[in-house]
């Protein structure tokens, strides 16, 4: 076991320790510069999503906008509340100004890989659409590169499949024990089971639980976060100027200055919003749209909810309070959020806390769940695979949600996130010519005064795409 965790750290240092979040950042800047920053003249078309007038007329099929709450969903999880924490802790207020950064330049990676995933999905049945990554290594780079699609696989169903849903488990069982004084056993046995009924209905009921428990959970937390807004207005001047000054060294909250704020922002930031990871394409393929560049404006306002809104909440919510000291031992994840909250609003707020991780780590699992079935489709088309695969599903959760010490079991995440997302980077910067390709079209398309660009298959006649999954923009 030694020697295995060795191996993995070695991994995780060649990949997150200095390799990673510098590529992550300059290919997200290359990719903003190259599109035209994409990801601001279309920001307008993003809200369009929330309304359903705007998504597809068969409550059947997945819709750009239960796409993008099953993605919303994944990304929300423990990383905004316990990770925004650290991040302020680690790196000062400074570290809230790189994680906004950083969101911004990965909203342009968000929609190219999105689009991407788009444009290769595959039609699996009359109402469901499966794509990917691994599907984008196979039909957009060539059958000679599947053994990259099957790396891709195995890593994405190692990190997030098993071992991110062991965190999430042990995440809401601690979360319940510590406020609500329930034993992690029937917390575990609960969430286990409450998972299962879901996961079994695919897509389709996955899609439709997080069309309901995403709305209610960003809501309500965004609203928590307004009212200690609202309470404290006067101080927010100061606060964002203390987060500009600290992230640019000019005042130092924290040993390491800007460097300590900059470093801890992009690491976090890049945790919590996924782009660039290769996670959310999977769950963007699914939906059906007119144009795969309107699944990827749709995922890239998926980044800015995630760290624009919900990130941003929880660092008001702790430099508007009076437990956070700069620089200071002792507090920090998220029993410094949920203390800060109780500084704010009183007792009662930690339980409501306690709801909100509650919600946001379910719906991370039922995230997880989708991509781990995502990538097995392209290991094994036997069915009993996926039975054995969500049962399998069902045990870790229990085990990580019931054994404190389980998750440490899964110390080979973070090092397979790392792999995963160095093979999507080198996907797209294979693939970056054809996402130029669609964004040129779609940009056609609108000069044109369509309002609503659709994909012309036969344009595409030249790549390996699924017609058949596009036929309904043509009839």
């Amino acid at each position: 076991m030694e020697f295995l965790e060795m191996i993995f750290g070695k991994i995780g240092d060649l990949t997150w320790g200095w390799s990673l979040i510098p590529i992550l950042v300059i290919f997200g800047c290359f990719i903003t510069l190259a599109t035209g920053f994409v990801q601001f003249r279309f920001f307008g078309r993003m809200f369009r999503v929330l309304s359903r007038s705007n998504n597809s007329a068969d409550p059947s099929r997945i819709s750009a906008r239960e796409a993008l709450l099953v993605s919303v969903g994944g990304r929300v999880g423990g990383g905004n509340i316990a990770g925004v924490a650290v991040a302020i802790t680690l790196g000062g207020p400074g570290a809230v100004f790189w994680m906004w950064a950083v969101a911004l330049v990965g909203m342009a990676t968000s929609l190219v890989e999105c689009s991407i995933a788009q444009l290769y999905k595959r039609r699996v049945d009359e109402k469901t659409f499966r794509g990917g990554p691994a599907l984008s290594i196979i039909h957009g780079l060539g059958k000679e590169f599947h053994w990259l699609a099957v790396v891709y696989a195995i890593c994405l169903i190692a990190a997030f499949g098993f071992g991110f849903n062991a965190f999430q488990g042990n995440t809401v069982a601690g979360a319940v024990q510590d406020s609500l004084g329930i034993d992690r056993l029937w917390t575990g046995i609960a969430l286990s089971l409450i998972s299962g009924a879901i996961i079994f209905g695919g897509i389709h009921r996955i899609a439709k639980a997080s069309d309901v428990i995403v709305p209610i959970m960003a809501v309500g937390y965004l609203a928590l976060a307004l009212l200690v807004i609202v309470l404290n207005i006067t101080e927010i001047p100061g606060v964002v100027s203390s987060i500009v000054r600290n992230a640019f060294g000019f005042e130092q909250a924290v040993g390491g200055g800007m460097g300590a704020a900059l470093a801890q922002g992009l690491r976090r930031g890049l945790f919590s919003n996924e782009a660039g990871l290769g996670s959310a394409p999977n769950v963007a393929a699914t939906a059906e749209v007119r144009h795969p560049i309107s699944q990827g404006i749709t995922q890239s306002f998926s980044v800015f909810i995630d760290t624009i809104l919900i990130c941003s909440c929880t660092a008001f919510i702790i430099l508007l309070g009076n437990v956070y000291v700069p620089g200071a031992e002792g507090i920090d994840g998220v029993a410094l959020t949920q203390q800060s909250l109780v500084s704010h609003l009183g007792a009662w707020s930690q339980y409501f806390l306690t709801g909100a991780i509650l919600l946001f780590a379910f719906s991370s699992i039922i995230y997880n769940y989708y991509l781990g079935e995502n990538a097995l489709s392209v290991l094994s088309k036997n069915p009993v695979s996926l039975v054995i695969f969500r049962l399998a599903i069902m045990a870790i959760v229990f085990v990580g949600a019931v054994a404190p010490g389980a998750t440490a079991v899964f110390f080979f995440s973070d090092p397979m996130m790392g792999v995963l997302a160095l093979v999507n980077l080198l996907v797209i910067m294979m693939l970056f010519p054809t996402a130029l390709r669609l964004l040129r079209d779609f940009r056609t398309q609108l000069a044109a005064g369509v309002d609503r660009p659709v994909l012309n298959p036969d344009a595409y006649a030249d790549l390996d795409i699924d017609r058949d999954a596009w036929r309904n923009t043509i009839e």
